[in-house]
């Protein structure tokens, strides 16, 4: 048995009132000490603060969680690894994972964006995948708010700045400003990478004796509790003064790391990998440990460091960025450390597996934590929290029905508006500030229903999407999460791939409110069958919790990262209109609403509860578009979203090669503005010669399939009499909303 760890001169005294400052309860408190049979030392009440925080432990969701499909015959790796992957075909594996950097975002959003991006490609070449996409999900406040145009500014500018230097193209996302984000903006980074089978890596430790590498770069202060005091709580009037726990990135490094750890891979030496994310090195050596069922011992004099006067409990949980731990092949460290040094990093040999089951570390030759390692990566409480259905959401009907509501403009007017919104309009001035065609895999990239990227060397190919809908959420976070999920799936399948795999970040309030519990386990449930009836497994995924400020929580806003797999990546389909002449249809699994519509947002509306969603017509709808795709019965396809039908139908027709125009029966839409500009589950467009009008009939079957107009050469959008705009004028509109909001003082 080991010397009882030792605390060092100047170190504050651990106390309930020192634990409580860390972030944990006094029964958390109570519970270490009856774990270890003692009061920990200050560096080991550092390390449960981390390892039991929300962002690290899942405590409030873990329960939650195990609700969801995480296995089905193409999935490679789930939960457990740092990423989830899924069979693409010819020997392919897909690997990706979404993850939030949400109050670092906030609180300095060009590093806490930048190294979102970071963090979530570590996840991915960990895998022994070489990362090839990246998307993102960023929600702000509204433009009223003095700090909503900073905060654009920082995190585009970090998301771009990270991923352009790094050589990884960002080929989609999404964009929304509600004023409910003013105070804890959402910003979700979602990333992909390839890898063949039989090279996928894991993170689970074995072979007592192996030695433990720390590659990368040299350990800083920065980052510091970001996981547990920043990460996992709350806002507060004092949350401008958290700057210091943001971490700085380094994209150059990070390109260094991705090549030297794919490298170092080939040489068979490597037993495990994990990147240090979320509690440095703490997380990184106890998780690994863990998954193993061994122990591990770190000499913290070899950690490499950029500051000689760091503690050891500085070293353990700082999270500066671009560092890996390794679990080498006993006799093999020289030949990983070459090949790190030709990457100029830092390859360090800083401990070894043991197998009595104990996370220690040592500091000058004394022992300075010793711990279980079950009782960090594992043995976090798991909370059962109370949930209850919002008292509040009664009073905020009776508000909504007694609100004035704006005299309904004419259906022109409302167009032109809808197309205005920033919600709606193009977020090119977003996406022109990342690469979207790096590695030269990019087939359709941003703006797309979907991204579509090829399989170099094979027909094979991947369709990405991400998505979410707070509003619906809002209203009831069961059909919200539902919509969520098939709204995904539907611009995955619009693209023509087949959905195949989840990754989801879960974004809510303080789980310790019951109403906020009770969104979040609705929303699991949502998430749950809408996977199941879709057949596509939640491979990997992130809990987001506390977004809120002085106890004003954001809308419940699962964000659902949705990958799609092509046979034949040629017959991707995009959502424009080609050639005049076309038939222009809709396929609907239901009729159109305002219920949480951009309408209803813009102009107001009756408020109303949604409608249920049959899933199984959700299928068949997804279903349909794949089959039209493969047999090329239809030339696009364009989901039906944010500002309604009107929006969708000028949408499809900005063709980038040229703007095509479509007249639209008055006795199929007719004048309704529901109708127009309605939203919900399903409606989506589509395009097609006029002789394969019948087959579509019958492929869609029992969906409602109707033939509303015809696609023409003349620039103008005609829906009836209601509608008879100049689509250029519009175009206009759509592109110039956004940046002439941001440009405004």
């Amino acid at each position: 048995m080991s010397a009882a760890p030792i605390a060092l001169a100047g170190e504050p005294r651990v106390d309930l009132a020192e634990a409580r400052a860390h972030g944990l309860s006094t029964e958390e408190f109570a519970a270490i000490e009856r774990i270890l049979g003692r009061t920990p030392t200050f560096t080991e009440l550092g390390v449960f603060s981390v390892m039991w925080s929300e962002h690290c432990s899942y405590k409030s969701s873990r329960k939650h969680l195990r609700m969801l499909p995480m296995s089905g015959p193409n999935v490679v790796g789930g939960p457990g690894e740092n990423a989830g992957a899924i069979d693409v075909g010819d020997g392919w594996v897909a690997v990706f994972k979404i993850e939030s950097h949400n109050h670092p975002s906030y609180v300095e959003p060009y590093q806490g964006a930048a190294t979102g991006v970071g963090g979530i490609l570590r996840d991915i070449f960990t895998m022994g995948a070489r990362p090839i996409a990246s998307m993102n999900s960023l929600k702000f406040g509204s433009f009223d708010h003095p700090r909503t145009r900073f905060l654009v500014g920082g995190v585009v500018g970090g998301v771009g700045g990270y991923g352009n230097c790094v050589g990884v193209p960002t080929v989609a996302g999404e964009v929304m400003f509600d004023a409910g984000y003013n105070g804890n903006i959402l910003v979700n980074a979602f990333a992909l990478g390839l890898a063949r089978r039989e090279d996928l890596q894991s993170a689970r430790a074995r072979g007592a004796g192996n030695p433990v590498l720390y590659v990368g770069s040299a350990t800083g202060r920065d980052g510091i509790h970001g996981a547990s005091l920043l990460a996992s709580a709350e806002f507060d009037a004092e949350s401008e003064s958290k700057r210091p726990t943001v971490q700085v990135g380094d994209p150059f490094t990070e390109k260094l790391l991705i090549e030297a750890c794919l490298e170092a891979m080939k040489t068979g030496a490597i037993v495990a990998i994990q990147d240090m994310g979320a509690a440095g090195l703490t997380s990184s050596s106890s998780e690994m440990a863990g998954r193993g069922g061994l122990g591990i011992e770190l000499d913290l004099d070899r950690v490499p460091l950029r500051e000689a006067d760091l503690t050891p409990y500085e070293i353990l949980l700082s999270e500066s960025q671009e560092r890996m731990l390794i679990v080498a092949e006993r006799g093999r460290e020289a030949e990983l450390q070459a090949v790190f040094a030709k990457w100029d990093l830092h390859a360090a040999v800083i401990g070894h597996v043991t197998g009595d089951g104990r996370w220690r570390a040592l500091y000058r030759g004394r022992v300075v934590a010793d711990l279980p390692v079950g009782a960090i990566s594992d043995d976090a409480p798991v909370y059962d929290r109370p949930a209850c259905v919002p008292a509040a959401s009664d009073a905020l009907a009776a508000a909504a029905e007694s609100a004035a509501q704006a005299d309904a403009p004419a259906p022109a007017a409302a167009l032109r508006a809808l197309l205005g919104s920033p919600n709606v309009a193009s977020k090119r001035w977003v996406y022109r500030q990342y690469d979207s065609i790096v590695q030269s895999n990019t087939i359709a990239g941003p703006g797309s229903d979907a991204a579509v990227l090829r399989i170099k060397d094979s027909r094979r190919g991947l369709a990405l999407k991400v998505d979410s809908n707070p509003r619906a959420c809002a209203i009831d976070p069961y059909i919200g999460a539902v919509a969520t999920v098939c709204e995904a799936a539907r611009n995955v399948a619009c693209a023509g791939a087949r959905p195949a795999g989840i990754s989801n970040c879960l974004n809510y309030g303080n789980p310790e409110r019951p109403e906020i519990m009770w969104q979040f386990i609705r929303g699991v449930e949502g998430l749950r069958d809408a996977a199941i009836a879709l057949g596509t497994p939640v491979i990997s995924g992130n809990v987001s919790f506390y977004n809120e400020t002085e106890g004003r929580a954001i809308a419940p806003t699962p964000v659902i990262a949705m990958v799609g797999t092509f046979a034949d990546v040629r017959l991707h389909l995009k959502q424009y209109f080609k050639i005049a002449g076309d038939a222009v249809m809709i396929v609907r699994s239901a009729a159109p609403s305002y219920a949480a519509s951009e309408y209803a947002a813009l102009f107001g509306a009756p408020p109303r509860p949604l409608a249920p969603i049959d899933l199984g017509r959700e299928r068949r709808l997804v279903d349909g578009l794949v089959e039209c795709a493969e047999r090329r019965l239809i030339r696009s396809a364009h989901d039906v979203s944010e500002g309604g039908l009107a929006v969708a139908l000028a949408e499809a027709c900005f063709n980038p090669a040229g703007i095509m125009g479509v007249e639209v029966d008055a006795g199929d839409s007719g004048h309704d503005g529901e109708v127009l500009f309605g939203e919900g589950a399903s409606t989506v467009v589509i395009s097609a010669p006029l002789e394969n009008i019948e087959v579509i009939h019958q492929i869609f079957d029992p969906l409602e399939v109707r033939r509303i107009g015809r696609v023409t050469t003349a620039a103008r959008l005609t829906i009836g009499a209601a509608i008879n705009e100049d689509l250029a004028a519009l175009k206009q509109i759509y592109e110039m909303a956004l940046p002439g909001r941001l440009n405004r003082p």
